[in-house]
């Protein structure tokens, strides 16, 4: 189909079990299916509608220094949602022959999509909802390129300057608009999590949904879409009606953790730090519940935080959960925090197993001091200007044989910068495991090594094996060669 060509509808028949969740509508846009990929032509709905000469240029441009290939990386992932995989590189090689134009037109752009996964449109039609997240792929990559990078806004070794940068990036995609009460439950957990622990975390959401609490996820599957499911039952029940699904990714990890169809609010933040940190500053209340080694970097990055003196007085409501299934998981992450962080570490985490209603009133509980601490202070209710982010967690990591060998595993230094030294270990095994270039790298060159003090390489030892075991490394079925070797 040439780029001036007519598109010619013909029916799609996706059998991704995604689209059961998606949104009713349907969005404009013919298309054309070519085996089990769809070409089609969109416009954007709402936002967006026009682009300068020098951003498509930018867009399109496949040297090094353009961002093509980060768009159509990101614009893949998104169509992609519902995969059966979370290895990257297999994914982007399954559909090699992707690609993405932009065509302007009198009223504005439209995007021409080659090759793009069937399970994305419904009967020749792209669903709305993945309509939605593609063009905020393309919002956040121009707005972070003119407005953050282009415009030499971002200080890399200023920490100001890249709490400021989130800020932007969050405000630009009007996730700071809300107006209200802190209600903002952040859920980490795992792609990979199994049926159990799926329902226990949709239970958990429809507790919070009941009492009027928005989620905000990494906006993938597992157990980033189910509380969000949960809470939209909650919220009908309610009559809740402008209820806030909010996920947060980045171009690293999007190919592996695709959003899912219920994320009313994507955002695409530059890196994993800035994506952390927008969690952090956007929460006030955070649910944990099982997951792999992604979900404790970001214990992790939590625990860097609240450990640090200068964060001691922010109330911050915090609580692991899971089905009793589950109970073992937690104390293994319990007696790795207690064993490498201590006993200050251990008292900032609340464990609650099997009790969907306590973990919703806990966390309401908890909203109502975040509410009384922000408000005595001046700080606003939608961003956590108090919270003080040490620089060696903003900092991007680089994750590579040689970094990931220099890291600092050992008690002697303070117990923040510990647990930050120890995001960036878990960091890089996520790279290694899902990210394309961490598993093109561990082709090549074999596992990451990790070196330490003796007892903090067993406790990881320990911890990795169990996770190893409990099958949260990789979705359920696939094969996990450990992309990491520790030496003590």
């Amino acid at each position: 189909m040439s780029p001036s060509s007519p598109a010619r509808g013909v029916k799609a028949s996706p059998t991704d079990p995604e689209i059961a969740d998606a949104a009713e509508g349907r969005a404009t846009g013919t298309s054309v299916i070519v085996a089990d990929a769809v070409d089609a032509r969109v416009a954007p709905r709402g936002s967006l509608e026009n682009l300068s000469q020098a951003e498509i240029d930018k867009l399109l441009d496949t040297s090094h220094t353009g961002l093509y290939t980060l768009f159509r990386n990101c614009a893949l992932a998104v169509l992609n949602s519902g995969s059966d995989t979370d290895n990257a590189k297999e994914i982007f090689e399954r559909y090699r022959n992707f690609d993405v134009q932009i065509l302007r037109h009198a009223w504005g752009i439209k995007l021409e999509i080659t090759n793009a996964p069937a399970a994305a449109f419904v009967d020749g039609e792209m669903i709305r909802g993945i309509k939605e997240h593609l063009f905020a792929v393309l919002r956040d990559i121009i707005y972070t390129y003119n407005e953050i990078i282009g415009a030499a806004r971002l200080d890399e070794r200023d920490g100001a300057s890249i709490t400021n940068a989130v800020f932007n990036v969050l405000r630009n995609a009007r996730v700071l608009d809300f107006k209200g009460r802190p209600n903002l439950a952040v859920c980490w957990g795992g792609h990979s999590i199994d049926d159990t622990e799926y329902r226990y975390a949709k239970r958990v959401g429809y507790e919070l949904g009941l009492r009027g609490l928005d989620v905000c996820t990494g906006c993938g599957p597992g157990a980033m879409k189910a509380p969000m499911k949960g809470a939209g039952v909650g919220h009908a029940k309610q009559r809740i009606t402008h209820a806030r699904f909010i996920g947060i990714t980045e171009p690293g990890i999007i190919a592996a953790e695709p959003p899912n169809a219920i994320v009313s609010q994507l955002v695409i933040m530059p890196d994993i730090e800035k994506r952390l940190e927008a969690f952090v500053r956007l929460a006030h209340g955070i649910i944990v519940f099982p997951g792999g080694v992604g979900t404790m970097e970001e214990i992790l990055y939590l625990l860097g935080l609240l450990l640090d003196p200068v964060n001691a007085a922010q109330p911050l409501p915090v609580v692991l959960t899971g089905p009793r299934a589950s109970a073992a998981y937690f104390e293994q992450i319990a007696r790795f925090v207690q064993g490498t962080l201590g006993a200050a570490a251990s008292s900032r985490l609340q464990v609650i197993v099997d009790d969907p209603p306590a973990v919703a009133r806990q966390l309401v509980q908890g909203l109502d001091e975040v509410r009384a601490f922000r408000r005595d202070r001046n700080d606003s209710y939608n961003f956590n200007w108090l919270l003080q982010v040490p620089y060696e967690l903003q900092r991007p990591f680089e994750v590579t044989h040689a970094s990931m060998r220099a890291l600092e595993l050992r008690r002697s230094q303070p117990v923040h910068r510990l647990a930050a030294n120890l995001r960036r270990a878990f960091s890089g095994i996520v790279t290694g495991n899902v990210k394309e270039n961490g598993v093109a790298a561990i082709e090549q060159d074999g596992p990451y090594e990790l070196t330490g003090d003796a007892d903090i390489v067993h406790l990881l030892d320990e911890l990795l094996s169990a996770f190893v075991a409990q099958g949260r490394m990789k979705l359920p079925g696939s094969a996990y060669r450990p992309s990491y070797r520790l030496v003590a």
